[in-house]
């Protein structure tokens, strides 16, 4: 292939430098800076994929003053006054936003606070708008949910406001999408509730790729529509054959879900199959593994070894609160045994159906990505900083199944491994899941699985370009061994975030499905600060200490290290059974929100409430298939 100046353009061969990426030409071609051309990931973006405005009914009907202006400010690291009339401004900026409005009556709470004359047209919307304004939003946001979204019925039906409603929305993305900046994706919420009558989260948030030339030629799909994800799939294919666009969904939330985010029946009953796999992997690359509404990564019960199961667990019910979680319900919920539950099904099947990566997200509902335990602003306005917000109901009906605002965590974060912070860069590594969560802190992950790293390779200054070469990154499928018994190994470098906390320790935790079809998990830590000692069992049980002061809510880094590197073989690896691989980072223990609140407000929680935690990092997985 020639240029325009004659020369033959070379082969390009990937090059990176330490946790980035470079790519060196031929002699003939050679630039002198490394980061001018390239093809792998090189840098690691900060983002939420999951947040909600005053465009949602849920978030404008109960207080939230805040439209889309406000968020994608706040996120570029303005100071903004929240909707309880309080300032706050985040750290350090994001890189990039996906504010996901939920599709059911989207900018409905702006038409009532403009007394909009084609809502006042509406029966419900009269209604709504009424209570609204005389004070009672709450009232009205328990009966949009009783009357509406609980029987998937379209209060309001008046497609002339959803669709100005939703070109506002893909404007303001518009307005504030700054290739090479900050990247501003268009997106919005399927708030899936009613299957067969049973409330369950079955909630995706649908990311576009493309600009708003293409995306205003649909509208969003809702509940309404279908509470069946087989049905949003349907409509997202449409998109695409339609605009000639790019679509993906990211499911959310699976522990209120009740056993059915990860189920192997369909919602009508029928078992699932191949067809069925092929287009869910399709569709929906990623999942949000840990967000306020509890982390879903492991449960206690179903990883009873595994003693930092425990974190930010929410297992009471069903997301409306009505009906009890039952054990038998949690392995479809979490996803460490949803990746077992996958490898089960691809036996089965031939395609796994849940070859998912991971990424974290807040799901707040006050248009703030606020993740710091020390600048948390709550799940909803009404938990936004206040001495007594730890006592509001979140979500329920039954009193003994209900959560509350104590309950919630300050997760999570969207961690992306891409050359550029554009959307069609940072969406291709989505849809690669070169991607991973955190609870809230930035700390940096690089992980990599092959068959022939070294010992000193993970220190090298060419790390990543190492780990590009010689096997896959994070959310990548290991190619079949070389040679005749031999096991993968796995490269992970973790560094701390500069503004928080040291590490404690990183572990790599395998899945795999045994010779008699049965799932089997197993943690290794594969290095561990301060000096410790990893057991032959391939775990360190000296904790790493604590130094948190619960009275002044503070913590000192005088433990943990900064960085941790290792090169980890399996030791016990059997190439005749697939298997599943992903990295956990964890932080020595720091105050929670909580502990923060009781300080800050001179005020004593409650007993049983957590006040310290160790905050962590859930790396996407890499597979291995026999």
């Amino acid at each position: 292939m020639m240029n325009k100046h004659g020369t033959i353009l070379a082969f390009v061969a990937t090059v990176s430098t330490g946790l980035l990426g470079q790519t060196a030409h031929a002699e003939e071609d050679k630039v002198y800076s490394p980061f001018v051309v390239g093809d792998n990931a090189s840098q690691v973006f900060w983002g939420d994929t999951h947040l909600h405005t005053s465009y949602s009914a849920d978030a404008g009907m109960v207080g939230n003053t805040l439209g889309p202006e406000v968020a994608y400010r706040f996120a570029l690291g303005h100071e903004i006054t929240t909707s309880s009339g309080q300032r706050a401004r985040l750290i350090r900026p994001l890189d990039f936003l996906v504010i996901s409005d939920h599709a059911e009556n989207l900018g409905l709470s702006p038409l009532i606070a403009n007394s909009d004359p084609e809502l006042l047209k509406t029966k419900y919307g009269k209604k709504l708008h009424d209570l609204v304004k005389a004070g009672k939003g709450h009232d009205a946001f328990l009966l949009w949910i009783k009357e509406g979204m609980s029987k998937n019925i379209d209060l309001i039906n008046n497609p002339v406001m959803g669709k100005s409603v939703w070109a506002s929305s893909v404007d303001y993305a518009e307005k504030y999408n700054d290739p090479g900046r900050f990247t501003a994706f268009i997106g919005f919420e399927w708030t899936s509730i009613n299957t067969a009558q049973v409330p369950s989260n079955l909630h995706r948030v649908v990311i576009f790729k493309d600009d708003g030339d293409k995306t205003k030629q649909v509208m969003p799909y809702s509940a309404f529509n279908s509470y069946d994800p087989e049905d949003l799939w349907t409509y997202m294919e449409g998109y695409e054959k339609k605009t000639g666009g790019n679509v993906l969904a990211i499911a959310h939330n699976g522990n209120l879900s009740n056993g059915i985010m990860f189920a192997t029946e369909r919602l009508n009953g029928e078992p699932i199959d191949k067809a069925y796999a092929e287009r869910r992997m399709q569709w929906e690359p990623i999942y949000e593994v840990t967000q306020i509404k509890g982390d879903g990564e492991a449960h206690p019960l179903i990883s009873p070894n595994d003693e930092f199961a425990d974190y930010g667990t929410w297992d009471l019910a069903d997301i409306a609160g009505l009906h009890p979680k039952k054990p038998e319900m949690l392995p479809y919920e979490y996803a460490r045994t949803a990746l077992q539950i996958g490898l089960q099904q691809e036996d089965k099947l031939g395609v796994n159906p849940f070859k998912v990566g991971f990424i974290g997200s807040t799901d707040a509902h006050t248009s703030l990505v606020s993740t710091r335990e020390d600048n948390y602003w709550g799940k909803t306005p009404r938990g936004e900083a206040a001495a007594d917000r730890y006592k509001h109901k979140i979500l329920g009906t039954v009193e003994e199944l209900s959560t509350y605002e104590s309950d919630t965590i300050s997760s999570g974060l969207a961690a992306v491994w891409a050359r550029e912070n554009t959307r069609a860069d940072l969406y291709d590594a989505m849809a690669n899941k070169e991607t991973y969560a955190t609870t809230g802190t930035r700390i940096t992950v690089r992980f990599f699985g092959g068959w022939d790293y070294q010992i000193d390779d993970v220190y090298q200054a060419q790390m990543a370009d190492i780990g590009y070469q010689k096997g896959v990154p994070m959310g990548g499928d290991l190619a079949k061994p070389t040679a005749a018994n031999k096991a993968p190994v796995f490269m992970v470098a973790a560094m701390k975030d500069p503004n928080a906390a040291n590490l404690d320790r990183v572990q790599i935790v395998k899945g795999w499905v045994d010779s008699n079809g049965e799932r089997q998990e197993r943690i290794y830590d594969v290095a561990v600060s301060d000096g410790r000692k990893i057991g032959a069992d391939g775990r360190c049980k000296t904790p790493v200490g604590d130094t948190v002061n619960i009275d002044e809510a503070t913590y000192s880094n005088s433990i943990g290290d900064s960085e941790l590197r290792a090169v980890w073989t399996d030791p016990d690896f059997n190439s005749a059974l697939s298997a599943v691989y992903y990295v956990r980072v964890l932080e020595i223990p720091t105050p929670t929100w909580q502990a923060h609140d009781q300080k800050f407000y001179g005020m004593k929680m409650p007993d049983g409430i957590p006040m310290k935690h160790q905050e962590r990092a859930y790396t996407s997985p890499i597979w291995y298939g026999e």
